[in-house]
Protein backbone atom coordinates (compact mmCIF):
# COMPACT_ATOMS: atom_id res chain seq x y z
CA UNK A 1 0.00 0.00 0.00
CA UNK A 2 0.95 3.05 -1.01
CA UNK A 3 0.57 6.58 1.03
CA UNK A 4 0.20 9.69 -1.27
CA UNK A 5 2.31 12.52 -0.05
CA UNK A 6 0.86 15.81 -0.95
CA UNK A 7 2.91 18.14 -3.04
CA UNK A 8 4.69 20.47 -1.26
CA UNK A 9 3.59 24.25 -1.92
CA UNK A 10 5.02 26.18 -4.44
CA UNK A 11 7.47 29.19 -2.50
CA UNK A 12 5.69 32.11 -2.29
CA UNK A 13 6.88 34.71 -5.14
CA UNK A 14 9.43 37.09 -3.61
CA UNK A 15 8.31 40.47 -1.92
CA UNK A 16 7.81 43.39 -4.59
CA UNK A 17 9.99 45.89 -2.67
CA UNK A 18 11.09 48.62 -5.57
CA UNK A 19 9.90 50.18 -8.66
CA UNK A 20 10.59 48.66 -12.05
CA UNK A 21 11.73 50.55 -15.03
CA UNK A 22 10.67 48.89 -18.47
CA UNK A 23 13.01 49.04 -21.30
CA UNK A 24 10.99 52.03 -23.16
CA UNK A 25 11.12 53.92 -20.46
CA UNK A 26 15.19 53.62 -20.00
CA UNK A 27 15.50 54.27 -23.59
CA UNK A 28 13.73 57.50 -23.25
CA UNK A 29 15.24 58.95 -20.22
CA UNK A 30 18.45 57.77 -21.51
CA UNK A 31 17.39 59.67 -24.88
CA UNK A 32 16.11 63.39 -22.62
CA UNK A 33 19.47 62.94 -20.65
CA UNK A 34 21.67 62.76 -23.52
CA UNK A 35 19.60 65.91 -25.03
CA UNK A 36 20.26 67.65 -21.51
CA UNK A 37 24.01 67.40 -20.97
CA UNK A 38 23.49 65.49 -17.96
CA UNK A 39 25.47 62.40 -18.53
CA UNK A 40 25.10 61.57 -14.38
CA UNK A 41 21.27 62.75 -13.75
CA UNK A 42 18.81 60.68 -12.21
CA UNK A 43 14.40 60.58 -12.13
CA UNK A 44 13.21 61.67 -9.32
CA UNK A 45 9.55 60.15 -8.72
CA UNK A 46 7.64 60.30 -5.56
CA UNK A 47 4.18 61.53 -4.63
CA UNK A 48 2.77 64.75 -3.66
CA UNK A 49 -0.40 65.88 -1.91
CA UNK A 50 -2.62 67.99 -4.43
CA UNK A 51 -4.33 67.34 -7.49
CA UNK A 52 -8.14 66.75 -7.16
CA UNK A 53 -7.84 63.36 -6.06
CA UNK A 54 -5.37 63.61 -3.22
CA UNK A 55 -2.00 62.76 -4.28
CA UNK A 56 -0.20 63.73 -7.47
CA UNK A 57 3.48 62.06 -8.88
CA UNK A 58 6.45 64.04 -8.68
CA UNK A 59 8.99 63.36 -12.06
CA UNK A 60 11.66 65.33 -12.33
CA UNK A 61 15.75 65.45 -12.69
CA UNK A 62 17.32 64.53 -9.76
CA UNK A 63 21.20 66.05 -10.57
CA UNK A 64 22.20 64.65 -6.32
CA UNK A 65 20.11 61.91 -5.00
CA UNK A 66 19.33 62.20 -1.14
CA UNK A 67 20.96 60.48 1.41
CA UNK A 68 17.87 58.88 2.45
CA UNK A 69 16.62 57.92 -1.02
CA UNK A 70 16.23 54.95 -2.62
CA UNK A 71 17.62 54.03 -5.83
CA UNK A 72 16.33 51.44 -8.28
CA UNK A 73 18.48 50.95 -11.58
CA UNK A 74 17.60 49.15 -14.77
CA UNK A 75 18.74 49.19 -18.67
CA UNK A 76 21.20 51.70 -17.97
CA UNK A 77 19.35 54.16 -15.88
CA UNK A 78 18.76 54.98 -12.22
CA UNK A 79 15.50 56.20 -10.88
CA UNK A 80 15.21 57.58 -7.17
CA UNK A 81 12.63 58.08 -4.95
CA UNK A 82 12.23 59.26 -1.39
CA UNK A 83 11.08 56.23 1.88
CA UNK A 84 7.60 57.88 1.89
CA UNK A 85 6.76 57.95 -1.17
CA UNK A 86 8.32 54.54 -1.95
CA UNK A 87 5.41 53.51 0.63
CA UNK A 88 3.25 54.18 -2.50
CA UNK A 89 4.98 53.52 -5.15
CA UNK A 90 6.60 50.06 -3.77
CA UNK A 91 5.59 47.77 -6.95
CA UNK A 92 4.75 50.17 -9.61
CA UNK A 93 6.04 49.79 -13.16
CA UNK A 94 7.64 53.24 -14.86
CA UNK A 95 6.73 52.70 -18.96
CA UNK A 96 7.04 54.46 -21.62
CA UNK A 97 4.06 54.81 -24.43
CA UNK A 98 3.69 55.91 -27.87
CA UNK A 99 0.03 56.03 -29.42
CA UNK A 100 -2.35 57.59 -31.66
CA UNK A 101 -3.19 59.91 -28.69
CA UNK A 102 0.26 60.82 -28.26
CA UNK A 103 3.68 59.72 -26.18
CA UNK A 104 4.44 59.92 -22.44
CA UNK A 105 5.74 58.40 -19.62
CA UNK A 106 3.13 56.12 -17.43
CA UNK A 107 2.92 55.16 -14.42
CA UNK A 108 1.60 51.46 -13.52
CA UNK A 109 0.59 51.49 -9.69
CA UNK A 110 -1.12 48.77 -8.03
CA UNK A 111 -1.32 50.65 -4.95
CA UNK A 112 -3.61 53.59 -6.94
CA UNK A 113 -7.24 52.98 -5.95
CA UNK A 114 -8.12 55.37 -8.61
CA UNK A 115 -7.69 58.97 -10.59
CA UNK A 116 -8.87 61.55 -12.00
CA UNK A 117 -9.75 62.26 -15.53
CA UNK A 118 -7.08 64.54 -16.44
CA UNK A 119 -4.94 61.91 -15.13
CA UNK A 120 -2.49 64.62 -13.07
CA UNK A 121 -3.59 63.18 -9.61
CA UNK A 122 -4.14 59.90 -8.28
CA UNK A 123 -6.02 58.09 -5.26
CA UNK A 124 -5.09 55.96 -2.67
Amino acid sequence: MSTATSPSPAPAPPPVTGIEITAAAAGEIERQRTKRGTPDATIRVGIRGGGCTGFTYVFEWAEEPRPTDKLFEAHGVKVVTDPKSLVYLRGMTLDFVRGMMGHGFKFQNPNAKGACGCGESVQF
